[in-house]
């Protein structure tokens, strides 16, 4: 297990979360996922995706299909949801008008994609490729070739048209500028299967299968390598505000453990980390409350644990479910969505009776 050391100071909760909606599809829920203005997209492994509105309206906007939708990502406007999966087709839906745009299917299951945070393009894996489409001229941009293994994982610069591509030995990131260039490589012994830029856009985080994380300053060459987790390196993610020593929080998963990771000021003292534990079984989701530095993870044993200051359980939310698969914040923090391993979609809201999560 982890030695870090001793944990920060905990603080004292304001608020906890109620039940707010319980939402049953087929099977497996896959991914949740929220648009910018507040609409919630889930998927299943029957193929379901339905769309939710905080006024408590359900809409399917696909039914059934006997093969699995594996992801969901909103565009920046939140005017298009892609979907990708088993079947190997991207379907892109203009939601204003329900216009639906399939593009052409390959044999390779779609599990990776991801729009841009600075233009209406959508990137998605198709095995060792990353291809990129523009929703505005319904043609596509590029395709970059991982080489190396099939796309593991994929992520947008938040700032730049910037995209990092992980895989086998490493993580390769293209520049929009020119995509023909070559692609800065960073470099890890085994393979990449999570990465994420931190909101400002100065570090990204690469978690991979040799039990590691490295996370790299953006213009540096030489990277922070943190060791000694129990598995493999699952998800990772940024709180969206800096501490008071000027970075944000990452917060990583790997087995039924979470360490979070907060940079030092003084640059030869890298990255303190402490552990979180309150899971019995692996975590499959964690995320920052927007705005806070509130942490929610979610396990195979059916919990999800809200950490205040991202040091203290403050609430578990359980709700019967069979194990969680996937959960997401609603983009101002008012809701948390969470899907089980038996088509369960539970939507807490924060109590009335409370003040709202405090910042750290």
């Amino acid at each position: 297990m982890f030695d870090l050391g001793k944990n920060k100071k905990n603080r004292t909760p304001s608020t906890r979360l109620k039940t707010h909606e319980n939402l049953t599809l087929s099977d497996y829920i896959t991914a949740v996922k929220w648009s910018p203005e507040g609409l919630l997209a889930a998927s299943s492994a029957c193929g379901e995706i339905i769309l939710w509105h905080q006024k408590e309206q359900v809409f399917v906007l696909q039914s059934e299909t006997e093969k699995s939708i594996d992801c969901l990502s909103f565009s920046r406007d939140g005017q298009y949801l892609a979907a990708g999966g088993q079947d190997g087709v991207v379907k892109i839906w203009h939601l204003p008008t329900q216009t639906l745009t399939p593009l052409d299917p390959t044999s390779a299951w779609v599990d990776q994609l991801a729009w841009s945070s600075t233009t209406n393009q959508l990137a998605f894996s198709r095995g060792r490729t990353v291809q990129i489409w523009d929703a505005e001229t319904h043609r596509e941009v590029t395709q970059l070739n991982f080489h190396d293994s099939s796309v593991l994982c994929l992520a947008w610069h938040p700032v730049l048209d910037t995209l990092a591509v992980g895989g086998y030995q490493g993580v390769k990131i293209w520049q929009g500028s020119n995509w023909e260039d070559d692609p800065h490589v960073l470099q890890i012994p085994s393979a990449s299967q999570a990465v994420a830029w931190s909101p400002d856009g100065k570090y990204i985080a690469c978690g991979n299968l040799d039990r590691t994380l490295a996370v790299v300053e953006w213009g540096n060459p030489h990277p922070w390598v943190m060791r000694g987790f129990p598995g493999k390196v699952r998800s990772l993610a940024w709180s969206d505000s800096p501490t008071v020593l000027g970075a944000p929080l990452l917060a990583v998963a790997s087995a039924e453990g979470v360490v979070i990771w907060e940079k030092q000021i003084q640059e030869e003292a890298g990255w303190e980390g402490w552990v979180l534990e309150g899971h019995r079984e692996n975590v499959t989701g964690i995320e920052f409350q927007p705005g806070t530095f509130l942490l929610a993870s979610g396990s195979e044993e059916g919990a999800v644990c809200l950490w205040h200051s991202a040091e203290k359980i403050i609430q578990t939310l359980e709700d019967g479910v069979d194990g969680f698969s996937c959960l997401s914040w609603h983009p101002r923090g008012e809701f948390l969505a969470a899907g089980g391993r038996r088509g369960e979609l539970i939507i807490w809201s924060k109590s009335t009776s409370g003040r709202g999560f405090a910042r750290k």
